[in-house]
């Protein structure tokens, strides 16, 4: 069955993808998505395992072609420009990514994993503007208080949860507008779980977050919006509310229910 180009939200959309494709050595992970996703709103990515949910968030900001024999056929529109004709390093700065597992850089400092992303761009910082950076990161990922006497400790001293926080912090530094999460709590325990989930929710106000999530309970508490991936196809999308409640479709219906997945 072909997938079918899902009507956007009413939302000012900040992400248009039309009619995507996504390869490995030429065979289709991804098939004709179309979708808008809404500005400064969260928007969970669902599925069984195996449906392109990954792929397609590391579409949205050029991972995806990185491995060998990936590629694209289609376009990704943000705010109107086609990021697949944009310089990669740009599009990565305006589009963050946290991944599954926290991955601080080990060998360097919680200060220093914070502003590494300026490093990897080659942008020298003054101290003043380096110390400003890092403090706002670490406020906006919930936790300056908790390691603020321990900048320069490295990374790696920090709890699993305090790990993905950093990871979010060095992503929030250089002020992306969009922050994509692949499972970020799937590697947590229930408590570093919840406050991830605060924190997703506080962020929307300055950034929009899509998230990969196959924790159907978490995209309830914190999605706006939901679509669901069935191999390779976007089978729905449309407000959380609705996509729980009402789907449109049966596939939807049976992996909410947890009849597959």
């Amino acid at each position: 069955m072909a997938a079918r180009t899902v009507t956007d939200p009413k939302e000012l959309a900040i992400f248009e993808v039309r009619d995507l494709w996504a390869y490995y050595n030429e065979k289709p992970a991804i098939r004709k998505v179309s979708l808008k996703i809404p500005e400064k709103k969260i928007t969970a990515i669902m599925g069984p395992s195996g449906c392109g949910k990954t792929t397609f968030i590391r579409c949205l900001n050029r991972l995806h072609e990185l491995t060998p024999g990936a590629s694209i056929k289609g376009e990704i529109l943000l705010r109107d420009k086609n990021i697949l004709e944009m310089d990669p390093v740009l599009v990565r700065r305006k589009i963050g990514m946290v991944f599954q597992r926290p991955n601080p850089f080990p060998t360097m400092t919680i200060y220093d994993n914070v502003i590494a992303g300026y490093k990897l761009l080659g942008v020298r910082l003054k101290r003043e503007e380096a110390d400003r950076i890092v403090e706002e990161a670490l406020r906006k990922a919930a936790l300056w208080d908790e390691v603020k006497d321990s900048l320069h400790k490295r990374g790696t001293y920090l709890s699993g949860g305090q790990q993905q926080r950093l990871c979010i912090a060095r992503a929030l530094a250089v002020k992306p507008e969009v922050l994509l999460m692949d499972e970020p709590t799937s590697a947590l325990d229930p408590k570093s779980t919840a406050k991830i989930e605060e924190l997703i929710v506080e962020l929307k106000r300055s950034v929009t977050i899509v998230i990969v999530t196959h924790n159907i309970a978490q995209a309830g508490r914190v999605a706006d919006y939901t679509a669901f991936f069935y191999l390779g196809e976007l089978v729905e999308f449309g407000p959380t509310s609705e996509i729980f409640t009402v789907p449109k479709d049966p596939r939807t219906e049976e992996f909410l229910k947890g009849k597959f997945g």
